[in-house]
C-alpha cells in the first residue's frame, strides 16, 4: 500500500475562497466584489518612492527582520499615535500581514496549545492555527451589532488557552471592537496568562465616529499583545505585501526566527517606499478615510436598492449581507448564481465560519473599488429583479 503523498494538515483546509472567487470572476468577466484590492491607484509619491528605490539599487536583501529605517519609521508611529512605547527591535517585517500572522502563530503556539478566534473571520485564521498545529475554539460574533457574548468567551478560555487573536476593523464583518469589549478580554487574558494576537490592518478605515482602539494601548495588555499590521489597506498596495509584527522584546526573537526561515525577508525597494508611506502627513489618512465613507454609502445604496439586507460596517471596506429571502438553498449556489449569471462575484458567507451553516445565509461585498465599478455592479444586479419577480409568483 502505496503512503499518502500529502500531509495530514493540507486536508484539514481547503484552498482560499476568497481568491477563488477573482479566479471565477476573471473566468466569467465578472465585476470583482469578492477580494479586498483597491482597483485605483495609489498615491502617485508612494509610486515614486517605490521606483526611485529600484533606480537606486535598493534590491538585494534586507536585513532579514527589516531595513532598520522601516522598523524605526513603524515603531515611531505606533508609539506617537497611539502613546505606546516601541522600539524597533521589537518590529519584524514580513511578506504582508498574512505572513506576519503565520510567523507570529508559529512562534508562540505548541502543537495541542489552544487559540481562541472570533467568528466570522478572516479566512486565514483557521488554516493557520491548522499550520501552527494548535486548536482552534471559535466564538461567534452575534448581528446586528456583531458583539460577543461575555459567557461564550469566558468559557472558551482554559489552561490550554495560549493565545487568542482579535481583528478589528473586523473583516468580514466591519465591526469596531470597543474599549470596554477590550478590557474584557484583557482580564480573561491576564486571568489565564494568554497572549492577544491583533490583526488591525484596516485602523485608518473607521466610520460615524467609531474610534480603533489597539489592544497593546489597554492597561496590563503591552507586554502581552502582538500587533499584526501593513502598508496594504492603509495605502492601496495589496500587491507589495510588506506587513510587521510588533511584539514585546521576548518575543520578537521567536518571530524573527519563523519569519526568516518562511521568506527570508519582505521586499527590499518596497520596504524603502515604506518609510515614506509612514511619513504621510495626517491628511493623507483623513482624506482616505473620507473616500472610504463615500464608496461605503454608495454600495450601501446599491445593495439596498436591489434588495439585501445588513447592517452598514463600522470600519473595513466589506459589507456582510443577508440573502435568505432570494429563495437559493445556500451561499455558494447564490455566489456562483451571481458571478456565472449576473456577472458579480462576491464571497461566500460560510467561507468565514468554521460552522458552514452560520453563514448559508451571507455573502460578502467588497467597495473598495472605483466609482465606475461599482457602477457597473449595479447595472449587472438589476438582474435580481427578475429573480425577486419570479420567486413572488
Amino acid at each position: 500500500m502505496l503512503k499518502a503523498r500529502g500531509s495530514k494538515k493540507a486536508t484539514q483546509f481547503t484552498e482560499s475562497v476568497i481568491r477563488e472567487m477573482t479566479r471565477l470572476a476573471q473566468e466569467f468577466d465578472a465585476v470583482n466584489l469578492s477580494q479586498g484590492f483597491p482597483d485605483f491607484s495609489t498615491h502617485q509619491v508612494l509610486k515614486d518612492a517605490a521606483c526611485a528605490a529600484i533606480q537606486g539599487d535598493i534590491n538585494q536583501y534586507p536585513i532579514t527582520w527589516g531595513a532598520e529605517n522601516l522598523r524605526q519609521a513603524i515603531s515611531r508611529d505606533f508609539s506617537k499615535r497611539y502613546g505606546v512605547a516601541v522600539d524597533e527591535t521589537q518590529v519584524t517585517v514580513c511578506c504582508g500581514s498574512t505572513e506576519a500572522m503565520l510567523s507570529t502563530l508559529l512562534a508562540v503556539l505548541d502543537p495541542g496549545d489552544e487559540v481562541v478566534i472570533f467568528e466570522p473571520y478572516y479566512e486565514n485564521y483557521g488554516p493557520d492555527s491548522i499550520i501552527s498545529g494548535a486548536v482552534p475554539r471559535f466564538v461567534r460574533l452575534r448581528e446586528p451589532d456583531w458583539t460577543f457574548d461575555r459567557a461564550d468567551l469566558e468559557a472558551a478560555f482554559n489552561n490550554n488557552t495560549r493565545a487568542i487573536i482579535i481583528n478589528t476593523p473586523n473583516n468580514p464583518t466591519g465591526k469596531v471592537f470597543t474599549t470596554e469589549e477590550l478590557q474584557f478580554i484583557a482580564r480573561l487574558c491576564m486571568k489565564w496568562d494568554v497572549l492577544a494576537i491583533t490583526d488591525e490592518i484596516y485602523e485608518h478605515i473607521i466610520y460615524d465616529g467609531h474610534k480603533h482602539v489597539p489592544m497593546a494601548s489597554i492597561d496590563g495588555m503591552a507586554d502581552r499583545t502582538i500587533t499584526i499590521n501593513g502598508l496594504s489597506k492603509t495605502f492601496s498596495v495589496t500587491g507589495w505585501r510588506v506587513g510587521w509584527a510588533i511584539a514585546p522584546a521576548d518575543l520578537a526573537g521567536p518571530i524573527r526566527k519563523m519569519h526568516d526561515f518562511l521568506t527570508v525577508g519582505a521586499p527590499a525597494p518596497l520596504q524603502e517606499a515604506g518609510v515614506t508611506a509612514l511619513a504621510m502627513p495626517e491628511s493623507y489618512y483623513t482624506e482616505m478615510a473620507a473616500g472610504y465613507a463615500r464608496r461605503r454609502k454608495m454600495m450601501c445604496d446599491i445593495l439596498e436598492r436591489h434588495g439585501f439586507k445588513f447592517n452598514p460596517p463600522q470600519g473595513a471596506y466589506y459589507v456582510m449581507t443577508d440573502i435568505a429571502h432570494f429563495g437559493f438553498d445556500s451561499d455558494i449556489e447564490f455566489a456562483t448564481y451571481l458571478v456565472k449569471e449576473v456577472g458579480v462575484a462576491v464571497v461566500p458567507g460560510s467561507s468565514f465560519f468554521n460552522d458552514r451553516k452560520a453563514g448559508r445565509t451571507k455573502v460578502r461585498f467588497v467597495y473598495s473599488k472605483r466609482d465606475e465599478t461599482m457602477r457597473e455592479a449595479d447595472k449587472r444586479l438589476a438582474k435580481l429583479a427578475t429573480l425577486k419577480r419570479s420567486l413572488a409568483r
